[in-house]
């Protein structure tokens, strides 16, 4: 006598089937667009290796103003201005005064960029940078589209490069803020 399943046994099989399916693609689908994001940011890094070119070339000249050229350099990359948007911590946390920005610019690549420069530059440490690869699209997080600089007088470098990777990769975590981030995927860490 041949066995089959019945009617129930199947259905209770693809209703389990649904569950794995909904609670793993939301996940996957997570990852895949982190993955987008970064590679995105991974790309920034040539093109801002070459506006700080411009800006060395610059130095030569009589009266140069770091500012001045800084501005004057980025302004090619730049479309106009943009409404400024709520961006928020890895941990859902407002952001410190620090890393807070008022001038959003629209860039070429529809994308946010926002700017600032220390009243006293620190060093060499002259202000910071946030680049967000989505524009104002969300989800509009530090460590997940948003992304950022340390501004010095003859370099970019992303945020907590100095750093140790234990401490980069628990700042990509859930807990923390997500400005690590900006170097450590750069570095190949991997997004929980």
């Amino acid at each position: 006598m041949k066995k089959a399943f019945t009617i129930v046994e199947v259905s209770i099989l693809f209703v389990i089937f649904l569950i794995v399916a909904f609670l793993v693609a939301p996940l996957s689908l997570d990852d895949t667009m982190q993955a987008k994001n970064t590679s995105k940011w991974k790309g920034v890094q040539l093109e801002f290796g070459n506006i700080f070119y411009s800006i060395n070339m610059q130095k030569e000249k009589e009266g140069f103003d770091f500012k001045t050229a800084f501005d004057d350099t980025i302004s090619i990359e730049l479309k106009g201005n943009a409404e400024p948007y709520r961006i928020t911590y890895l941990n859902g946390a407002s952001p410190s005064s620090t890393y807070r920005f008022d001038n959003y610019k629209l860039t070429i690549a529809k994308r946010i960029m926002a700017y600032k420069f220390l009243d006293e530059p620190e060093g060499d440490l002259q202000g910071y940078l946030m680049y967000d690869v989505n524009g104002s699209v969300g989800p509009n997080v530090w460590g997940r589209d948003v992304f950022g600089y340390n501004i010095y007088s003859d370099r970019f470098e992303p945020f907590c490069k100095q750093d140790s990777i234990a401490i980069q990769k628990q700042e990509c975590g859930k807990g923390g803020t997500g400005l690590c981030c900006s170097n450590y995927y750069l570095i190949g860490g991997k997004f929980d």
